[in-house]
């Protein structure tokens, strides 16, 4: 396909157009391009917004940041208009809401509406997690997800979704329009970087064998604090493993399945990766209730494996 043809070269191929190639319904194109124009209006409150703290507590005790608030506000409410969203849940709402009761033809949403938001004020990178489902049902196994993706809010903002057809990422140009950078990311085997969650000192006798192991064969820390920028390092680098493993006193970890689990998982196992818990599948995993929480492992299968054993004690 030669390159002059207009319109034609992946720089040019906006989200949209793209998600027409996807043999996805109209509804679920019409939702994906809804909550990337909701981002827009994130980013912007993310670049001049008040880093203030906004005087509510969510529902697990944190302190919530002003930004949290308004990017929260700023999603639902773009879900709640688009017409093709029936439940909500984000980790900012304490109870599921519902936009509309008739689910056929609809979809549900769990988001994390700025994950990562405590970094913002010292000028880190942070990012919107969305998962995706069909009908009403939110607290189902994240294998039954239509769609995952994420929002990173860095020196570039970059969207990276998947219908479970490959994982894409966009960039937002000058014009904000997301336009397509990289097409069908996908995981080597075994990578050399590892971003560990947690308090080491912390870590079950397992898990520590394990990062020893990855020390040992060279394996570089690179680890922020934000969920997102760590996990798209892994992702676009191709290589390496993210880890908020079991601690001694929190045997769940800290990260949520609902909110942040279930669509980071979705999109490294269709780029080739693999997602854990330590035992199973972290996308087998059936939720209970939202605020459910589980360790993780993420990233090349081999180095999951790999955690797996360690984790074990095999």
């Amino acid at each position: 396909m030669p390159y002059s043809e207009p319109g034609k070269t992946k720089f040019q191929i906006d989200l949209r157009r793209h998600l027409r190639n996807q043999d996805i319904c109209d509804n679920l194109i019409h939702l994906i391009c809804e909550i990337a124009e909701a981002s827009k209006y994130v980013i912007n409150a993310v670049r001049t917004g008040d880093l203030g703290v906004a005087g509510t507590s969510n529902l697990y005790g944190e302190e919530q940041l002003a930004l949290d608030v308004l990017s929260d506000r700023i999603i639902k409410k773009r879900l709640i208009h688009s017409g093709v969203v029936c439940n909500i849940a984000s980790e900012e709402m304490d109870e599921i809401f519902q936009a509309q009761a008739d689910a056929k033809g609809l979809y549900s949403v769990a988001y994390d509406p700025l994950d990562g938001s405590s970094l913002v004020d010292v000028n880190l990178a942070v990012g919107t997690i969305v998962s995706i489902y069909e009908g009403c049902n939110l607290l189902q196994k994240g294998r039954n997800q239509v769609a995952a993706m994420y929002i990173l809010y860095g020196p570039r903002v970059s969207l990276v979704y998947s219908v479970g057809k490959g994982v894409h990422e966009f960039t937002m140009n000058h014009l904000m329009e997301y336009t397509l950078s990289r097409e069908n990311v996908t995981m080597k085997p075994e990578g050399d970087i590892y971003a560990p969650g947690g308090l080491r000192n912390k870590y079950p006798e397992g898990t520590e064998k394990f990062v020893r192991y990855l020390e040992n064969k060279g394996s570089k820390l690179r680890y922020s604090g934000g969920f997102v920028p760590d996990i798209n390092q892994v992702l676009m680098k191709g290589k390496g493993i993210f880890m908020y493993p079991a601690l001694n006193g929190s045997p769940n970890g800290k990260l949520r399945v609902l909110f942040e689990l279930n669509p980071m998982a979705y999109l490294i196992e269709h780029a080739g990766g693999a997602a854990t818990d330590g035992r199973n599948p972290i996308l087998d995993i059936e939720p209970q209730s939202l605020d459910q929480r589980a360790p993780i492992f993420i990233g090349c299968k081999n180095d999951v494996h790999k955690a797996m054993e360690f984790v074990n004690g095999n």
